[in-house]
C-alpha cells in the first residue's frame, strides 16, 4: 500500500516538489542574470563617463565599498573592461544553463522540448564566412 500525506500519495508530493525545486532554479537563474545585466550596464556607463572625462587630470574618483579613491584613469578603465569581461563569461555561461533546466522543467511537466531554443549564435568568423560563400 502507498504511502498517503493528508489523503495525497506520497509520489504525487515528491513530483510536486521536484516541479517547484526546478521552476525555482529557473527563477533563481534567471534573477541572476538580470542582477549581472545591470551591474554590466552600470559598467558600461562607467565607461563612457571616462570616455567623456573633461578634466586634464590623469586621476579619476572611484568609489570602491562606501569610500571614493582617487585612481589613474587608465587603471580604472582596465579594471571595468575586466570587470566586463567576466560579466559576459557569467552570463553566457547562466544562459547555457538556463536552457537545461528549463528543458528539464518542461520535462517535469510533460510539456515538450521547446524548439529551436538551444540554437546558438553564429561567431562573427562564422557570419564572414557565411557571407564570403553568398558572395561568390
Amino acid at each position: 500500500m502507498a504511502h498517503e500525506v493528508d489523503g495525497v500519495p506520497q509520489r504525487v508530493l515528491e513530483y510536486l516538489t521536484e516541479v517547484e525545486e526546478a521552476a525555482e532554479d529557473v527563477l533563481t537563474t534567471k534573477q541572476q542574470i538580470v542582477d549581472l545585466d545591470v551591474k554590466r550596464n552600470r559598467n558600461r556607463e562607467a565607461l563612457n563617463a571616462l570616455k567623456h572625462e573633461l578634466s586634464d587630470s590623469e586621476k579619476v574618483k572611484v568609489c570602491f565599498g562606501n569610500m571614493f579613491i582617487k585612481f589613474p584613469k587608465s587603471k580604472t578603465k582596465e579594471m571595468i573592461e575586466k570587470d566586463q569581461e567576466q560579466l559576459e563569461n557569467e552570463i553566457n555561461d547562466l544562459r547555457k544553463g538556463l536552457k537545461a533546466k528549463v528543458n528539464r522543467l518542461n520535462e517535469l511537466q510533460g510539456k515538450p522540448e521547446l524548439r529551436g531554443y538551444s540554437l546558438s549564435p553564429l561567431t562573427p568568423d562564422e557570419v564572414k564566412a557565411i557571407s564570403n560563400l553568398l558572395k561568390r
